[in-house]
């Protein structure tokens, strides 16, 4: 779950395995604390922001737009409308608050129930659904007109 949540989030699937590496270190340097925190999927989540934002602070290029590595398609013809279509998708994602990213990621990329999403980032049940509703608008509103008449949008 850390890495995908990396590997959708900054694209390059080697800096993903350098961040989940960091996190789990993370991790580990906190385990053995007096008084660890309690080891939960919501914290590791937590740690990942965390590194995340610090990998972007230290990046010189921040402002670019991260695109993730697509895989080679079986045959090239029959994947490229729906390798347009993820490229285009992931960019309306980067323009997005974070919360919506999150909480899009994690619903529909990461495939998380809804009482899961709102248990990574610390909300209700009926709050997480609220902030759906809020991020499938946004991302509606930003996905190009001609794609979205195609059903490409969440």
């Amino acid at each position: 779950m850390v890495y995908g949540y990396f590997v959708r989030r900054c694209g390059d699937r080697g800096t993903a395995e350098d961040l989940t590496s960091e996190t789990f270190l993370a991790a580990m340097d906190a385990a053995r604390k007096p008084s660890p925190p309690p080891m939960t999927v919501p914290w590791l989540i937590g740690v990942a922001r965390h590194k995340l934002a610090d990998h972007y602070r230290r990046r010189h290029d921040r402002f670019s737009v991260p695109v993730a590595e697509l895989p080679e398609p079986d045959d090239p013809a029959d994947n490229w409308d729906a390798a347009v279509d993820r490229i285009v998708a992931e960019a309306v994602l980067a323009r997005l608050p974070e919360q919506h990213r999150t909480v899009l990621a994690l619903r529909y990329m990461d495939d998380c129930s809804v009482p899961e999403c709102a248990e990574l980032i610390g909300r209700t049940v009926h709050a997480t659904e609220a902030l759906l509703v809020r991020a499938r608008k946004a991302f509606r509103a930003q996905y190009p007109r001609d794609s979205q008449s195609e059903g490409g949008a969440p």
